[in-house]
């Protein structure tokens, strides 16, 4: 298979090459070369956002594309047009935030989406950004030729958004930790290994259409995600479970400041976290177990010297220790 990453040298694009290279794919891989490619890939130059900025791609052929961008959709609409006779499909890695909040019930892809989003658009938001990136690969290909994967919380090695990074970061310091609670509360995301592995194989099945990427609800739970984070340091961390009622009272926010962690039973749980996957699952997902996860990430942020890279157009994640120990002091921890 002959496959072109758009992107493709961080986080999702980077798996994406990694693994179709060691598929045996024959890779390229476009962006602005700020950063190393994956070995085994050719690279080509260019910036989409900038005028000609699409040069490199004017010639050649390949049997997808895979396009992650989360800016201006009318990048991906320039992309997709000069693509359109030269690419056999074209793979929008989206998100499940293009769908409309609140949620009711949980998510289909079937179910309502943002308003007011347009493949011509100028950077506006981001779910209204990534769904007009959608509209943009479907106006190029046509539904059939275009796959649009819905991709919720995305964990694992290369993360540059700061999520699983942080929580090792924090538990390798070790100590009393501020575990937000319930213990047993279920939580969905996706390997970006993973993510990778489906979305090249549903490339070999030929599949278009909108597809839910996470893992199915409950794949793991908040307690087992923070203690494979304490194996997977080998700290003295000791987790001191907090009611979500007392997180919430002292004025933390979900997601944000504890990330991953969103309190039970409103809206934003059921958006995070309740999402239907069955389509995935029927169409070969397979989900590898939290403690991989973890591990992997760790041994990548050690082997980079412990600091991860950070998206500038991605807000800082993470806890103050001021506000941590207050929280665990008024807890008698």
């Amino acid at each position: 298979m002959r496959l072109l990453v758009l992107g493709g040298t961080e986080f999702v694009g980077r798996a994406v090459a990694e693994t179709a290279a060691g598929r045996g794919w024959d890779v390229t891989v476009f962006n602005r070369g700020r950063n190393a490619p994956v070995p085994g890939t050719r690279s080509l130059r260019g910036d989409r956002t900038a005028p000609d900025g699409l040069a490199a791609l004017t010639d050649g052929t390949w049997d997808a594309v895979v396009d992650t961008w989360s800016a201006a959709p009318r990048a991906v609409r320039e992309a997709a047009r000069l693509l359109r006779g030269r690419a056999g499909r074209y793979v929008y890695v989206s998100s499940r935030s293009v769908y409309a909040y609140p949620p009711a019930g949980r998510l289909t892809e079937e179910a309502s989406l943002v308003e007011d989003a347009s493949a011509d658009a100028e950077q506006t938001e981001y779910a209204r950004d990534k769904r007009g990136g959608e509209l943009a690969a479907v106006d190029a290909f046509g539904a059939d030729r275009s796959l649009l994967v819905r991709a919720g919380l995305i964990l694992g090695p290369y993360e540059n958004v700061g999520r699983l990074p942080w929580w090792l970061t924090r538990i390798a310091r070790g100590g009393p930790v501020l575990a937000p609670g319930p213990r047993e509360l279920p939580l969905q995301y996706i390997d970006v290994r993973d993510l990778a592995e489906w979305i090249l194989g549903a490339v070999e099945r030929g599949l278009g259409g909108p597809y839910n990427l996470v893992s199915p609800p409950g794949h793991t739970t908040m307690g087992e995600f923070l203690e494979a984070c304490v194996r997977a340091t080998g700290t003295d961390a000791r987790l001191h479970w907090t009611d979500p009622e007392a997180v919430l009272g002292a004025g933390i926010d979900p997601w944000v400041q504890l990330p991953v962690w969103v309190p039970p039973g409103g809206e934003m749980y059921d958006a995070l976290h309740r999402a239907d996957v069955s389509r995935a699952l029927e169409a070969g997902l397979v989900c590898r177990p939290v403690g991989e996860t973890v591990s992997d990430t760790w041994t990548w942020l050690q082997d980079i010297g412990g600091m991860a890279p950070q998206r500038p157009d991605r807000s800082f994640k993470g806890l103050d220790p001021a506000l941590e120990a207050r929280v665990l002091g008024a807890a008698g921890h």
